[in-house]
């Protein structure tokens, strides 16, 4: 069965759990990368309380599965892992063009960078 066609807009807010359940924060932005037409990354908040002191991370868009039936994303890493991943302030957002920012965090995820594969 394939995956339906999702509008980015509609990802927009969902929830990223991992697969013990636990809360990881909520999708804020896609990154599509302009030149291949491929999505990137998802921008995901983490932290804080009520929105306040969120940190935000660039997740590589291979590391999360889509959970239809809950409408939420599945993310196979710990709470810890997150925590210590790279992330960056939502007024101080890192170039994500950069390659060598970009194999950093695709490392982080034991990932091969998107325009590798």
């Amino acid at each position: 069965m394939t995956q339906p066609l999702l509008s980015a807009g509609s990802m927009t807010g969902d929830n990223v759990v991992n697969p013990a359940g636990e809360d990881l924060g909520k999708i804020e932005e896609l990154m599509i990368d302009t030149e291949s037409g491929r999505v990137g990354y998802a921008v995901l908040s983490f932290g804080g309380f009520l929105g306040m002191g969120d940190k935000l991370f660039a997740i590589p868009w291979e590391s999360l599965q889509v959970d239809m039936a809950n409408k939420r994303f599945v993310l196979n890493v710990a709470k810890e892992r997150l925590e210590s991943a790279p992330g960056f302030d939502k007024d101080q957002w890192p170039n994500m063009a950069d390659r060598n920012w970009g194999a950093t965090i695709h490392s982080h995820y034991g990932r091969t960078p998107y325009w590798a594969a």
